[in-house]
């Protein structure tokens, strides 16, 4: 029988895991949160990549030719509804490697911008981020003022 930790640990999302215990005087991005992050980031992309492949086999599955005109647009509503989400996650996998990619590069969890510190709770919150908040938040503005 497996112990409890193991299955919680079958049963975890991508972003349920324990928020990082932030010692006093600690080192940012030292080897135990680059370890925190590479669990997060590596759950997450195991995730998404099942969920493709949940997608793949659900549409070999219910591939169906209908002859009724309306079940064959519902199918085929639903269908595309599935290949665009599954389109995003696709991107969002790709952010993931490259997130990845910096983690092992040792550029995670700094601005791409400025190269300030994006901060242990923001990467919790947004692992991919590549920005600290305010350089996101003027480049957020400049959109609005562009759009």
């Amino acid at each position: 029988m497996p112990d409890k930790a193991t299955a919680r640990e079958a049963h975890m999302t991508p972003f349920s895991f324990k928020p990082y215990d932030l010692a006093e005087g600690e080192e940012y991005m030292n080897e135990a949160q680059v370890e925190h992050f590479r669990a997060i980031l590596h759950n997450w992309k195991s995730e998404l990549m099942h969920e493709v492949d949940r997608t793949v086999h659900h549409m070999q599955d219910e591939a169906a030719n209908f002859p009724d005109p309306n079940d064959r647009a519902t199918q085929e509503s639903e269908f595309s509804l599935e290949l665009r989400t599954r389109d995003r996650e696709r991107k969002l996998i790709k952010k993931i490697e490259e997130a990845l990619t910096n983690l092992e590069r040792g550029d995670y969890g700094y601005c791409e911008t400025c190269g300030v510190e994006i901060g242990l709770r923001r990467l919790e919150a947004r692992p991919t981020a590549t920005q600290c908040i305010d350089c996101k938040t003027l480049d957020e503005i400049r959109e609005k003022q562009n759009g």
